[in-house]
């Protein structure tokens, strides 16, 4: 935007001796520009007082000022602490130590008498835990040679099927590689300094590489297989997609997630032409849970549900920033209807009343129309075509009125959850892998992460160790949780 060109004192005299309407005219330009730059600083005003709070954005974007939060968390009634029925964590002595060290009493701690050869009446015990010193081990594998003695042929035993090379890493040491580097994201050098410290071992950034695509070779069949499940099971399945950047360029993660399950593609799109190579959501017919990303919407299938952590956060922006008093009451309602489907859920009820529906479902339509009232459609002005600009108020309310029966999916069915948390926590990773790396270097490495992160993930989300999970991927021997085992894969 041009700066404003303000007129001199000579020019402001020249104008009022023109006469009364050559200063209205003026006049009225300026109450135009005024009200131009009202509007922009509104909106930059609103961009400035965006946080994780009150919108999309993450919290690593809040920078270090302090500002005041508005909790959204309801008192639980309960003591801080570790409640009771808590399996606390503290380190227990053994009945039987690996090693056992004596402490002689050579001299009487009061007069100093000798005591080496005084009889011992008891021993106080202290434990102290650490690990043994550790070493790479080298096993030779020797095959035999033998002529025989009937025909004068060489016959040589057989080497185990894993044992490939003159010189390998074994499966243990391949596992931490990947362990470290695709679990804990360490990056490449840092990796190979790790095995340099703890096992007096040097190994080249070039091995990780090679043990990560290995890996993620083997776990491909798992991955497939749970993306047969997610994409048929009636559970409800969180989506969600992030911006993941390949030699430079903007890419897509997305990802698909179950309680129990999860998996992440790349692709060069993020909406619907990304979706239909994923093929997941398009074969959907359960509950799919999302934010308002229209392409989620095209789907007609599954059946849909919003995510109102996403609505509760564009909610207190409008109530703070616009001082909109049925933001608010709609903040309340939201967390009313949640709380009393969480009781409802405690006591073992499928549903709530169909008293309690009704009563919510009112209470939804009138702070609706309350906010409808407040925020009416703007008029098209003469001659402009297209698509209305409107407040983002205006937005939020058409889409509560118009997507009613996705916002309170939850109430309708308890398997809907409020929110789309499931998929946040696991996208969540994504980021993670971003701040340390800043990217992927090719498509191949942005594969391999997504094929490793998702069997990680999934392991994880049923408490089994990830790192035996990598070790029984490089033996052929891959973890699949039961309820997908008996699924077909495509």
């Amino acid at each position: 935007m041009e700066p404003i060109q303000l007129p001199t004192e000579e020019e402001m005299e020249a104008i009022y001796q023109e006469g009364e309407e050559v200063v209205m005219a003026v006049l009225r330009s300026m109450v135009a520009t005024i009200r131009t730059l009202e509007k922009r600083i509104q909106h930059l005003e609103d961009q400035i007082a965006k946080n994780s709070h009150n919108s999309s954005k993450p919290p690593s974007s809040d920078g270090m000022k302090k500002r005041t939060k508005r909790s959204l968390r309801r008192p639980s009634g309960k003591k801080s602490g570790g409640q009771p029925g808590h399996a606390g964590y503290c380190l227990e002595a053994v009945a039987k130590p690996d090693h056992i060290e004596v402490h002689e009493v050579k001299q009487c701690e009061h007069c100093q008498a000798e005591l080496s050869d005084a009889e011992v009446s008891g021993y106080e015990k202290r434990q102290v835990f650490d690990l043994p010193m550790v070493k790479v081990e080298v096993t030779e594998h020797r095959v035999e040679i033998k002529t025989c003695g009937e025909c004068g042929q060489v016959s040589a035993a057989a080497f185990p099927s894993s044992v490939t090379h003159k010189t390998q890493y074994g499966p243990r040491i391949r596992s931490q590689m990947v362990y470290f580097n695709q679990y804990h994201f360490i990056p490449l050098e840092r990796t190979t300094e790790i095995f340099a410290d703890l096992y007096q071992q040097s190994i080249s950034q070039g091995t990780v590489m090679t043990a990560n695509r290995k890996v993620a070779q083997k776990v491909s069949k798992t991955n497939q297989q749970v993306k047969t499940y997610l994409a048929t099971t009636k559970d409800p399945i969180g989506f969600d997609e992030t911006g993941a950047r390949i030699a430079g360029k903007l890419n897509w993660l997305h990802s698909a997630s179950h309680e129990r399950a999860t998996y992440y593609e790349i692709h060069p799109k993020r909406g619907s032409e990304a979706m239909d190579k994923i093929g997941i959501l398009p074969k959907r017919t359960g509950w799919s849970i999302h934010d308002f990303w229209k392409p989620y919407l095209k789907y007609g299938l599954a059946k849909h549900g919003l995510c109102n952590a996403h609505h509760l956060r564009e909610l207190i922006f409008i109530a703070e920033r616009k001082q909109q008093p049925w933001a608010t009451e709609m903040i309340e309602l939201l967390l009313k209807i949640k709380q009393a489907v969480e009781a409802a859920r405690s006591a073992h009820q499928p549903r709530l009343s169909e008293m309690q529906i009704m009563r919510f479902d009112n209470q939804y339509d009138q702070i609706v129309s309350q906010g409808l009232l407040l925020n009416p459609t703007p008029e098209r002005p003469p001659g402009k075509r297209g698509r209305l600009k409107q407040s983002r108020a205006k937005n939020m309310l058409d889409r509560l009125n118009d997507h009613k029966e996705k916002v309170l999916a939850f109430m309708y069915d308890f398997k809907v959850p409020f929110d789309n948390n499931l998929a946040e926590r696991d996208i969540r990773m994504v980021k993670v892998q971003q701040k340390v790396s800043g990217g992927f270097r090719s498509e191949a490495g942005a594969k391999i992460f997504c094929q490793i992160r998702s069997y990680i993930s999934t392991t994880r989300k049923n408490d089994f160790p990830v790192l035996d999970a990598i070790s029984l991927a490089l033996a052929d021997s891959l973890f699949l949780p039961p309820f997908i085992s008996d699924q077909p894969t495509v």
